[in-house]
């Protein structure tokens, strides 16, 4: 997520995205194999990208700038190549905002260069190219290609999740006092004081809790079961979409707090036996508080 993560994209009709079933007049197998093709390239240049930065850092007048660049440049190369191969379709990205479509099936690109650019800047290995395509306000397919380690995760509607071509499936944890957590914080003081205090009403109730600083991995590890659940107050349609449709292609139930489809108050994906209590849990801790707080 950026600065601007509080403020309201001028393109919001569509949010929140539901997950389920989709009409038969997409082909989504040719937007899949676009989609994983344009991410591995933008992988490699974000990678590329990052290792000439890393000797430039000192030069430069913030680490911000690297990282900015690099976030411009890749989001510029999925734009391009996806509009040489789909001239009509719409896009919504973190760097470049949004732009209609006037293709007759509506398709729209959901773009993230970089999740986890803090991760990228420190060569944590949790950054990644979140790219996905929808339409109608329905995920088609997504791909989450880790830049750091090229883990790649892919899933498109009813076709299940799959971890570098190895279907995956969330895990099914007996009751959530054995379940392992992921969550997120977002940038401003105030939402992170927030996030925080949940946490600690929280923690005493799950077996542990991960951060690894990008929401689309979080997502990823829910469907591959690395981890049982995860929520977040506060995300981007763009870091959520891709990851989303991937934890529910792998049986996980992805929900907001108080709705049925996520929204930038609240992600939240979970193993279905865990879903329900956690969810009762982050209500009664008001967990969406943080990001309402900030957006008054």
């Amino acid at each position: 997520m950026d600065s601007e993560e509080f403020s309201d994209h001028p393109i919001t009709p569509e949010w929140p995205l539901p997950f389920g079933s989709i009409p038969g007049e997409y082909d989504i197998d040719l937007l899949l194999d676009l989609a994983l093709e344009v991410a591995a390239e933008a992988a490699g240049l974000a990678r590329a990208e990052r290792l000439a930065a890393v000797s430039q850092i000192s030069t430069k007048s913030t680490v911000n700038d690297v990282v900015t660049a690099a976030d411009k440049a890749a989001e510029e190369l999925i734009v391009s190549r996806l509009s040489a191969a789909r001239p009509h379709d719409a896009f919504i990205g973190e760097e470049g905002g949004a732009r209609t479509g006037s293709g007759a099936d509506g398709v729209r690109w959901i773009v993230d260069p970089i999740d986890g650019t803090v991760n990228y800047v420190y060569g944590m290995p949790f950054y990644a190219v979140s790219l996905a395509a929808e339409a109608g306000g329905r995920l088609l397919a997504g791909v989450v290609h880790n830049i750091a380690t090229g883990t790649v995760y892919h899933a498109s509607a009813g076709s299940g999740a799959f971890r570098d071509g190895e279907r995956v499936t969330c895990n099914a944890p007996v009751d959530l006092g054995r379940s392992m957590l992921a969550t997120g914080f977002g940038y401003d003081p105030e939402q992170r004081a927030r996030q925080g205090a949940v946490l600690a009403g929280v923690l005493p109730h799950v077996r542990d809790i991960r951060r690894t600083g990008s929401a689309a991995l979080d997502l990823c590890m829910v469907a591959d079961g690395t981890v049982d659940a995860y929520y977040e107050s506060g995300p981007n349609v763009w870091d959520y979409a891709a990851g989303g449709i991937i934890a529910a292609e792998a049986g996980a139930v992805v929900s907001g707090l108080d709705s049925d489809v996520p929204g930038r108050a609240m992600i939240l994906a979970a193993a279905p036996g865990v879903h329900g209590p956690l969810r009762g849990l982050l209500r009664s801790r008001k967990a969406d508080s943080a990001f309402r707080s900030v957006t008054g």
